[in-house]
């Protein structure tokens, strides 16, 4: 990679223009987007439901919820081209993102009970980054659903402080390689998500080893 940062590049009708109140806002709408996780991943492994089936309408609430008062754009695909700095890949046209994210969320429902939890969630997260759909929160939305899938995939909430959103926001550079490898594979003609599923088992289990260790010493 060219650079040690993706970022979307493309006309985004913003709201608020001051970089500090943006910051807040981004803050306190990504607290909203987590614990509209949460609250979809509950409602998803109710044993009372018939089944889950992955559906666009999961990604735009989850990019409204990242956005709103953001972006005029919340909730919503983008309106026209875009690119990504520090990528060597050039996202599909705006007119083929809804046929592209139907075609992501066909993947998740017919491989449900044939992949693993890590290769779904791996595959989410690299696909709607390749996709694009948005003109901002494209990261955040892939983080947050590739998380809700793995969640719902294992059947419960999965315990611990540092999830792995929060491990990949502290260090997005293992994350943007990974997505950079399934990008090259791609063009070859493979679906090759190995470093991401490799990547997304290792900070699992750290997850998951944090909170083993908080409850052997007794602590909340």
């Amino acid at each position: 990679m060219g650079d040690t940062t993706r970022h979307s590049r493309a006309y985004d009708a913003e709201i608020i223009t001051d970089p500090d109140e943006r910051a807040r806002q981004e803050a306190l709408n990504g607290l909203k987007q987590f614990d509209a996780v949460i609250k979809m991943v509950e409602t998803f492994v109710d044993p009372q439901r018939q089944g889950f089936k992955f559906r666009p309408s999961h990604l735009l609430y989850l990019h409204r919820e990242a956005l709103l008062g953001i972006s005029q754009y919340a909730g919503n695909w983008r309106p026209s081209e875009i690119a990504i700095g520090g990528s060597r890949h050039k996202p599909p046209g705006a007119f083929e993102v809804p046929e592209r994210v139907e075609e992501l969320c066909d993947y998740v429902n017919e491989k449900w009970n044939e992949k693993s939890a890590t290769h779904l969630a791996a595959y989410v997260m690299w696909r709607l980054n390749w996709i694009h759909p948005f003109t901002d929160g494209n990261g955040r939305t892939s983080r947050a659903a590739s998380y809700m899938i793995l969640c719902i995939k294992m059947g419960y909430v999965i315990p611990g402080k540092r999830t792995i959103p929060d491990q990949i926001a502290q260090d997005k550079t293992p994350y943007y390689k990974a997505l950079e490898s399934a990008d090259i594979a791609w063009e070859q003609g493979r679906l090759d998500l190995t470093p991401m599923k490799d990547l997304l088992s290792s900070m699992l289990a750290k997850q998951l080893w944090e909170i083993h260790a908080q409850w052997q010493s007794g602590e909340e």
